[in-house]
């Protein structure tokens, strides 16, 4: 999907307001993922005292928070080169007597903004945490107002995410080719050097000078969704930094980009499963009858938006992929149910105005046509510099079909979904690969069984990959646990991060 983290609250406010620095003009041919991960405890890594040493101006910010400006290398093989600045926002803690330190928080995306997501505080971690930690909020490298990556402006966003992204025939494929080149290309011309250095592993670096800017000998965090994959980066490179890491949502780094599309696209046949049998079972459900029957008449209703978009009452037409998108948004919270079966309720009399506002709300375009954030083009250039991409079109169209055989709602949206990184100008350093973390101390991961966006079989994975991993299940639906309506998942997640004690092995909650 274009995004995959929805975060706790549709109104959160907005984080610190200064303008980020301006990029660099010249691009670096370095990559910043060449550096070795430390095999051993350092102070601080080699070239980098200056920025760890940095002592930010902390400014009152609204509501109890300050924020500052934090300062990084661009290219981290190049640490006397040029550099871009990361806004970071804290709430000190409510117990200066009883804090145990500072809490990192990320809501994952990527592309979702930290510094949105602390200010959240009351919803995203309980008031245990905020008793014991100071909770810091950042947007990552290329994010929101930390130095962002330019691509589309508002009117190529709109065409580029109505278009038709399961091609049927050659027309329809050379369009989202023609399309998928045209982002990548305005991303060069928008951004330049910045998207050489928009890899994950040059967010953990990121992270760890924000750990030592805090004053922190070792990390306390909680990751969610695309915020596990950068957590599990970090106790890959800084293994030793390691203190308490709650990783929620868990992404699988080993999985190339077509098998982390068939995870999601599998993922999210399951919620759609789940919402379905739940609602024949209700007046206001569009469907009677069973759990196959509705779900044959949603992807009717995708097939004929495919070949007729419904007309919508903001002057915009619900194409496919615009469906597709709103029915994803209402799976990632059974919250959202309710909204879901209204708005298919609208969409088989004829009305894609609800199904349309879901999409918008996923992609964060407001009422006046503006996109409000970053959000589209930061997960394009993080998971392009991330993991490659097939650039053969048959290769491509094959799996694509395959994976709509196997996924008949969303196989095929997210079989081609992935085409702009085939035409990404920096392959990644390091691709995909499992991640061990070799003498970083315990690590608790949370999977939800019937999570859409990250399957609970990537979590399963991860718990093998890393060698101090503790797997923590919530048996439900939603996308990530903690802080959901569990109160079993959210004493066992503060009792690791203000105690250091671990569940059970396989503890599961409800």
């Amino acid at each position: 999907m274009h995004v995959v983290a929805v975060v706790a609250s549709l109104a959160l406010l907005a984080g610190c307001s200064s303008s980020p620095k301006d990029h660099p003009a010249q691009p670096s041919t370095a990559s910043s993922s060449a550096t070795a991960s430390p095999s051993a405890p350092s102070p601080t890594p080699p070239g980098l005292q200056r920025f760890y040493a940095q002592k930010p101006t902390w400014k009152g910010c609204g509501d109890g928070f300050r924020c500052a400006r934090i300062v990084v290398p661009l290219d981290y093989s190049a640490p006397t080169g040029a550099t871009i600045t990361i806004a970071v926002n804290r709430r000190p803690a409510d117990s200066k007597s009883k804090r145990i330190g500072a809490l990192v928080v990320n809501p994952g995306g990527p592309g979702a903004s930290g510094l949105n997501y602390a200010r959240a505080a009351d919803g995203i971690v309980t008031s245990r945490l905020l008793k014991r930690f100071d909770l810091v909020g950042f947007d990552p490298r290329g994010v929101g107002a930390s130095s962002p990556v330019r691509c589309l402006n508002d009117p190529e966003n709109d065409v580029f995410l109505a278009a038709d992204g399961s091609p049927d025939i050659s027309a329809e494929e050379e369009r989202i080719v023609q399309l998928s080149q045209l982002f990548v290309q305005r991303c060069r011309e928008h951004s330049g050097a910045l998207i050489a250095h928009l890899s994950t592993r040059d967010t953990a670096r990121d992270l760890d000078v924000l750990r030592g800017v805090l004053g922190d000998p070792q990390l306390y965090y909680l990751g969610k969704s695309y915020g596990t994959y950068l957590g599990e980066t970090y106790a890959e490179l800084f293994p030793h930094r390691v203190g308490r890491l709650v990783l929620d949502g868990v992404v699988d780094p080993s999985l190339s980009s077509d098998a982390a599309n068939r995870v999601q696209a599998l993922g999210f046949e399951r919620a759609l499963a789940a919402f379905a049998a739940d609602c024949v079972k209700r007046s206001s459900c569009p469907y009677r009858g069973s759990q196959a029957t509705a779900l044959a008449a949603i992807a009717r209703l995708l097939d004929r938006v495919d070949v007729h978009p419904l007309a919508a009452d903001r002057g915009r037409p619900l194409t496919q992929a615009l469906a597709e998108l709103g029915v994803a948004f209402g799976l990632y919270d059974k919250s959202f149910w309710s909204l879901l079966r209204e708005a298919l309720s609208k969409a088989e009399n004829g009305d894609g105005s609800a199904l349309l506002t879901m999409s918008d709300l996923y992609d964060d375009r407001d009422e006046h046509g503006h996109y409000t954030t970053n959000a589209i083009a930061a997960q394009y250039a993080v998971n392009c510099s991330d993991r490659p991409e097939e650039k053969d079109l048959a290769t491509v169209r094959s799996f694509s079909d395959r994976l709509q055989a196997e996924a008949p709602h969303f196989g095929a949206y997210l079989g081609w979904s992935s085409l702009p990184c085939a035409y990404w100008p920096y392959p990644p350093a390091v691709g995909p690969h499992p991640v061990r973390a070799a003498g970083a101390k315990p690590i608790l991961l949370v999977g939800t069984t019937r999570d859409p966006a990250t399957p609970y079989a990537e979590a399963q994975a991860v718990e093998k990959q890393l060698q101090s991993a503790r797997l923590l299940t919530y048996v439900g639906d939603g996308h990530t646990a903690y802080r959901g309506s569990s109160s079993c998942i959210d004493d066992a997640v503060d009792g690791y991060l203000i105690e250091g004690k671990l569940p059970a092995a396989g503890k599961r909650c409800k």
